[in-house]
């Protein structure tokens, strides 16, 4: 499947739109749309470079795949990608991200987005909360207690960040959350230490994904299930050899040679993920 649509994108070509402003409403047909990609490093399909040492931005990441995903059905998605290495819901609200100088934010630049295509067609992914743990983690070991408080203000912060943008967005705009993947899986191989750290993380992913799950329904917004796509609960349970073996087939977190692991997915992955927020794409946007 994977080659078959690699071989498609690879005719279609991607469609990679910068952050300025798109066409009017009146030059778009019934199955165009705007598409709106918010979110951290995975929004903007960073990968490492040959080294594993640096993180970049490639356009083959899955907001990318999203768009030749459709091109495949007939609908044409305008792609601008804001998203920001790093970002939290904190950094959301309140700045202090890598990308945007205050008073801008990636949540300011969102909201002024959706209000100039409020009269358009569009889709809008919110792809938060893994950068809001990620700060709990050390080495093969985790901060229990900053898991919890960190949870616990992504469920005050990531409401507020969805009723703004819905408070910007025009009656035809579908928002889809992305849930996400352990990467973590992938140190199941370093000693025991390395397997309590991914049966670890693994509770931890449950409970962000949970979270993620419960706010997002709250606003009938539907949640591509990554973990699912990635099989990280695979047979039920996060250590199994095939999640494990996924995680290093999908990500960079098993590199051969003297390259270092790299959190991010692959090309694999991300279209893994964009076939997981295309399960839950709305048969008309």
């Amino acid at each position: 499947m994977v080659l078959t649509l690699a071989f498609a994108f690879a005719l279609l070509g991607v469609v990679n739109v910068s952050s300025a402003p798109l066409a009017g409403a009146s030059t778009l047909s019934a199955t165009t749309a705007f598409y709106l990609d918010i979110g951290g490093s995975a929004s903007i399909g960073v990968q490492p470079d040959a080294t594993g040492a640096h993180d970049q931005r490639t356009d083959r990441g899955y907001s990318n795949d999203l768009v030749s995903i459709e091109a495949l059905k007939g609908v044409t998605l305008q792609l601008t990608e804001i998203g920001c290495s790093g970002e939290t819901t904190t950094t959301m609200l309140v700045g202090g991200d890598k990308c945007y100088n205050s008073p801008d934010s990636q949540l300011a630049e969102a909201i002024a987005f959706l209000s100039a295509h409020r009269d358009q067609t569009g889709l809008v992914t919110i792809d938060l909360g893994f950068n809001d743990l990620k700060g709990c983690l050390h080495t093969l070991s985790i901060d229990t207690t900053c898991v919890s408080t960190k949870l616990a203000l992504l469920q005050q912060q990531l409401p507020e960040i969805v009723t703004d943008l819905r408070a910007a967005a025009g009656p035809n705009t579908t928002f889809i959350g992305v849930g996400h993947y352990n990467p973590y899986l992938a140190d199941e191989s370093k000693g025991l230490r390395g397997r309590l750290f991914a049966d670890r993380t693994s509770t931890m992913m449950r409970s962000l994904n949970q979270t993620l799950g419960d706010i997002y329904n709250d606003d009938a917004i539907p949640m591509a299930d990554v973990a699912k796509q990635f099989s990280l609960y695979a047979n039920g349970s996060a250590g199994t050899p095939s999640a494990v073996a996924r995680t290093c087939a999908l990500t960079w977190m098993c590199p051969s040679g003297a390259n270092k692991a790299n959190i991010h997915p692959d090309d694999a992955g991300y279209l893994e993920i964009a076939e997981a927020i295309d399960a839950v794409m709305p048969p008309n946007l």
